[in-house]
């Protein structure tokens, strides 16, 4: 089985996941989108309003200054893929709490098997959290960190603050941006070390 199929099978499930109350409060599923060969996974925090609308990732102001930063590295959504911690949308755009993100979790480390990406790009703080625990963003963004996470072995996550940040925060914008430039050469660094 392809890796686009084993993804498609396992959007199938997820679509009929109804282990939390978070499926009864929303339109639709949101698995995730991007190439089952991507060589980079972007994990954000929840989908929104337009998310849960469209059953796809990262579409409303957030997603377009991804698409915008993407970009700047001569990167399309086609050459990546891109996913949330959670699959269905909190009441209100609100936070997603522990319990819900424990639930989605392994529907997650299921995608990060499947993909098997070179680099996990962690979104804001819910996702950096999940991988890289006890830390800060405001300490660990623009960095790569190498862990162990028993289900998945060893993986690279680099951390970045969210892009909706960067729409409330003017100055988060440069930084973000900044950081999100140096992805390739820590793509490139991976490769090497894996030669």
């Amino acid at each position: 089985m392809s890796k686009q199929d084993q993804l498609n099978a396992l959007h199938k499930a997820m679509s009929e996941c109804k282990k939390c109350s978070l499926r009864k409060g929303c339109s639709r599923v949101v698995p995730g989108a991007g190439s089952a060969q991507a060589e980079i996974l972007f994990i954000g925090e929840a989908p929104g309003k337009k998310e849960d609308e469209l059953g796809v990732p990262f579409v409303g102001a957030a997603g377009k200054f991804l698409d915008e930063m993407l970009g700047t590295i001569k990167l399309k959504r086609e050459d990546i893929y891109i996913a949330n911690t959670l699959k269905c949308r909190p009441p209100e755009n609100r936070d997603p709490l522990p319990e819900e993100k424990n639930i989605c979790y392994p529907w997650l480390l299921e995608q990060i098997k499947c993909i098997q990406p070179k680099l996990i790009v962690t979104l804001g703080k819910h996702s950096m959290e999940l991988f890289l625990p006890n830390q800060k963003i405001s300490e660990i963004h623009g960095k790569a960190l190498r862990r162990e996470i028993p289900e998945i072995g060893k993986q690279i996550f680099y951390t970045l603050y969210h892009p909706a940040a960067a729409l409330y925060n003017g100055s988060m914008r440069e930084v973000l941006i900044k950081d999100f430039k140096r992805i390739p050469k820590v793509l490139e660094k991976i490769k090497s070390e894996k030669k």
